[in-house]
This record gives structure tokens, sequence and C-alpha cells, in this order.
């Protein structure tokens, strides 16, 4: 075991996959000292996608002033790696932990996630990676479109910034005044979901009542975005509705495709292929990865799924560290995976387990060490 490669997912509310790189880089030190580990902290695209990019690849935090989810200024940020790709997280200004109790799905704004990209395109950046996830908001991505020159006006031909409560308002769409400095510039969206912009499995209606929509407000909120969506379709001449992902955070998924020509991909693909995640294969012994829990859901294309259909085509093990292990995930071996060990040394349940997770962990990963070293590996 000469050259080994980390790229766990975070076990939600439990460990970051910084904290699992590091309790997995000590045990594999401890049995295989002079080992070359390559830690690749994996960004799902919401809160902590940035300083994950800036572990694996080094680069630099920006900061600046952007207007905050009601529009009141506050101090932002995004990422610089690889001298020209920008990396933004949407939860780092229209966030719903900086709403605090104040949860009004109807009133907030995209507005200063625009203003984060126009920052990084005028700076230079020729590739944007934008991290959709943890969003107050449900307003189709129209903020930040205004923020980079889009603009949207009602009735009366009167230009204005929508939010989710006035979408039902826009009457037409002119994208004719996007700022220069974005021509040219590639932007990839960080997408996990594959929810439609409105309908019963769409933005308001899956994730509007944990940004504090009422019932009654979902159906305004839903029936404002089916109205955008037609609007969109006749002015850009994209059918937002038909594309996979695009209800993600308050509809910011197709924002981004119609207002931004963004391609929305699964984050652990633009985890990949920014680390050149290909080309460290070729000197690869063997790959770790993992999540809080593999099962069924996680042959879409989760983390453990994505590492190991491309290891696979480079002939490279890939062993699955968990949480917990579902009935349903034998097709993980067809996709790559050589074997998947749970951390969870004890029948005892989540609460009980949560606390000895570090530890877990560390356990584990010395006993799968102890295995290798034995087998001569």
């Amino acid at each position: 075991m000469k050259n080994i490669l980390l790229i766990p997912d975070s076990f939600k509310g439990t460990m970051s996959s910084e904290q699992i790189c590091s309790i997995m880089d000590k045990a594999i030190k401890q049995h295989y000292p002079d080992a070359q580990v390559t830690s690749i902290p994996v960004a799902d695209g919401g809160e902590g996608s940035v300083d994950a990019f800036l572990q694996a690849l080094g680069g630099e935090k920006r900061s600046l002033t952007v207007q905050g989810p009601y529009a009141f200024p506050m101090e932002s940020f995004y990422g610089v790696i690889k001298k020209n790709t920008a990396v933004i997280e949407m939860a780092a200004c229209a966030g719903l932990p900086l709403v605090g109790d104040e949860l009004h799905p109807d009133l907030t704004t995209t507005y200063g996630v625009g203003e984060l990209i126009l920052d990084a395109a005028k700076s230079g950046c020729k590739t944007i990676i934008v991290g959709l996830g943890g969003s107050a908001t449900n307003d189709g991505g129209c903020g930040a479109a205004a923020a980079c020159g889009v603009v949207f006006r009602d009735k009366a031909g009167k230009a204005f910034v929508p939010t989710g409560g006035t979408l039902g308002k826009v009457d037409s769409i002119d994208t004719s005044g996007l700022d220069p400095a974005l021509k040219g510039v590639t932007i990839t969206t960080m997408c996990d979901i594959d929810n439609p912009f409105y309908g019963p499995t769409g933005a308001a209606h899956i994730f509007g009542p944990q940004k504090g929509a009422t019932p009654e407000m979902v159906k305004i909120l839903d029936a404002n975005m089916q109205s955008l969506a037609k609007v969109i379709e006749r002015d850009c001449n994209i059918d937002v509705q038909a594309i996979p992902g695009s209800g993600a955070a308050g509809g910011m998924g197709g924002g981004m495709a119609a207002f931004f020509s963004s391609q929305l991909q699964m984050g652990i693909e633009t985890v990949l292929e920014t680390v050149n995640f290909d080309k460290l294969l070729t000197k690869a012994d063997l790959v770790l990865t993992g999540e809080g829990k593999i099962d069924g859901q996680s042959l879409r294309g989760k983390v453990v799924i994505g590492v190991a259909r491309r290891a696979k085509k480079a002939n490279v093990p890939v062993v699955a560290i968990v949480g917990d292990i579902g009935d349903d995930v034998e097709g993980a071996y067809e996709e790559g995976v050589s074997g998947i060990f749970s951390i969870n040394r004890l029948a005892i349940d989540f609460k009980a387990a949560k606390p000895r997770a570090q530890q877990d962990m560390a356990k584990t990963m010395d006993n799968l060490m102890r295995f290798l070293k034995r087998m001569g590996l």
C-alpha cells in the first residue's frame, strides 16, 4: 500500500468529511508509515463546500459585502482554487441559518449569490462552481440573475427584483443586459437532487415547509414558480420544468440553467473532475470512501458510487466505510465497490452511537489496516 486516496462524504450530523479524512489518515500511517495518503474532503454544495475545496486543493478565500437573504448588507465569501476557478456556496449569503427564526421564503432573495458570481468573474475566474444547498430562498434564482444584469419586468413594464412571493408578477425577462464579465465563463452548478421546478415534488412543496412556508404559502409559491417557468420558456427558450434538479434550492437550479446557461451536475462528479481524480487513480493502490448510510438510494450516484464507478475503470479497489448498511446494496459491488464496512460496533441506536462515532471510525480503520497488512498488501 504505497498510495491511498481518501474521499469520504460526511456522516451528516456526526462527522465532517475533513474529520473522517483525518481519522483515516492517522490509522493508515500507524500501519503504513511510508504510504502517500491523499485526502479529498467531499463538498456537497452546502455549507462548508468552499472550505472543503480549499483543503483539498489549496487556494484562497475572498471576502466581500453582499446582500443577505433579506437584502441587508452582510459579509460573505467565496473560494478561488487553481488560480482561476471560483467556488461559491449559496448558503454563504442565502442560507437558512442566516435568517434565524425569521422564516419567510416569500421574501428572501438570492441576490447576494449573484454578487458573488459577478465578483468572481470580474476578478478573472473563468470557471465558477456554484453549490446549492441549505437555502432560505424560493425565488427561482431571479435575485442572483438580477444582480448580474438580467432584468425582470411586471405587466406595467416596471423593472423589479422578484422574490418567492412576487415571481407571479414577472411578465417579461430580458437577459441582454447580463454583465459582459460573464461572457466566456463556464458555470457548473452542484445539485444532488432531481426535483422539478414546480408541482407536488417541486421546490415549494418539498422544501418550502422547512423554510417556513405554511400550507397556504406553499400553494402560492408553487403557483408563482409555475408562472415564472412559462415566462422563462417564452423569453429564455428553456423549459426548466424538464430539467432534473431545477427545483433545488428554491428553484435556484432552474435559474442557474436559464439565466447563466449553467450545467447542473451531481456534486461528487464536480468534485472528481475538479481534483483530477482520474489522474490521481493512475498511481493509487486503494481508495477509501464512505457515507453515513449506504442503501438503494446511494446507487443513484451519491459519493460512494460516483467514486467507485471511476475507480472501477482504473481497476483500483474501493472500500466503503459507512455508518449503516441497508439491505439493498448488492448493486454497489457491481459498480466497483470491493467491500463495505460499518463503523457501528454495537447494536445501539443512533442517539447512543453518535458520541462514539469518531472512536468507532478509528477502531474500524485500525481493524481494516491490520487485515490488509496481514494479507501482505
